[in-house]
């Protein structure tokens, strides 16, 4: 079996309150224009049966674009109720789904949470980076990590950066669309750093996220994120690692990390080099891609069976990882 770990979904009832209520437009309309597969069951089906034994665990495409909104919490519990309903009623497509939070009343998150796993069955929640500007690592987050850890169910963090964050500082936008190319691949990065600079692992050890796109840059920099740490120490006497007691790359290579990369096996095998086999997981993205989301399975999928790597090791980051961290029961 492949599970999907990271499958995109935008449902219409939270389509029609997002596109109804807030200041931006109409978000959930415009994207599922653009990718049908997105918001069409239909759509998605057509395309995900061409692939054998096949299943998702859904999450919200764009809830980062509504965590300002006063409505936040209510387009939450909205967009999680249609999960549900549809976890429900396709057991045999998707495998569960991850929780969309209102991140900025903590307070409401941790209900939401209490309310996604406990009722809803959920296997996980998903924590947009930065929030609403905001870095992981702030005390205010820390009741959001405890609470996965007593659940013992896994944090998936996605990257987020508008078209206004820009390249250069003499300008006001990034041009070429660099701010989703490399600035989200980026933002990944900042966010992991963030958790194991800022001690977050180290005050949470038991504490189980995954990076989308495959751990972004960490793998191919390791040894320069190695090196220069050592040298900030012992040459120009900045140290950062106050209250950490593990190499610094032990920290790194706690994070679950999917294989949404849209294809690469020679980038897969850096991550897993890095990483390790038992923290990948099969994840693909779907569906944002020129082909409504065949191309984004397709190509992963072709990329993690040429992996050099044993049969038991592919079947740990198509299957076997996944039951494990999510604790599914099928």
């Amino acid at each position: 079996m492949k599970i999907d770990v990271f499958a995109h979904i935008l449902t219409p009832k939270y389509i029609a309150a997002v596109d109804k209520y807030t200041s931006k437009g109409a978000l959930g309309k415009d994207q599922v224009a653009r990718t049908p597969s997105a918001g069409d069951l239909s759509s998605r089906f057509r395309i995900t049966d061409k692939y054998d034994k096949y299943m998702q665990i859904l999450t919200n495409s764009q809830f980062d674009r509504v965590l300002d909104e006063p409505k936040v919490a209510e387009f939450a519990k909205i967009a999680n109720d249609e999960m549900a309903e549809l976890v429900a009623k396709y057991p045999d497509r998707f495998a569960s789904a991850i929780a969309c939070l209102p991140l900025s009343d903590v307070d409401a998150t941790l209900k939401e949470i209490d309310r996604s796993i406990k009722e809803l069955r959920f296997r996980g929640i998903e924590l947009w980076t930065p929030i609403n500007g905001k870095p992981l690592d702030l005390p205010e987050f820390y009741p959001i990590y405890e609470k996965m850890c007593h659940y013992d169910l896994p944090i998936l963090i996605h990257p987020g950066r508008p078209s206004t964050v820009a390249d250069y500082n003499t300008e006001t936008e990034s041009k070429y669309a660099i701010y989703r190319y490399f600035g989200w691949v980026y933002e990944t990065t900042a966010a992991m750093a963030r958790l194991v600079f800022g001690g977050v692992f180290q005050k949470y050890p038991t504490l189980k996220v995954v990076t989308h796109h495959c751990g972004a840059m960490v793998p191919f920099l390791s040894q320069r994120i190695s090196s220069l740490f050592n040298y900030d120490e012992m040459r120009r006497k900045e140290f950062y690692g106050d209250g950490l007691n593990k190499p610094i790359l032990d920290y790194f290579r706690m994070f679950y990390n999917d294989t949404a990369i849209q294809g690469n096996t020679s980038a897969l095998m850096c991550a897993h080099a890095f990483f390790g086999a038992d923290h990948l997981l099969f994840g693909t993205d779907m569906p944002f891609d020129s082909q409504d989301g065949d191309a984004n399975i397709r190509d992963t999928i072709d990329a993690i069976e040429h992996m050099a790597i044993s049969e038991i090791e592919r079947n740990k980051i198509f299957e076997d990882n996944a039951r494990k961290l999510f604790r599914l029961a099928f």
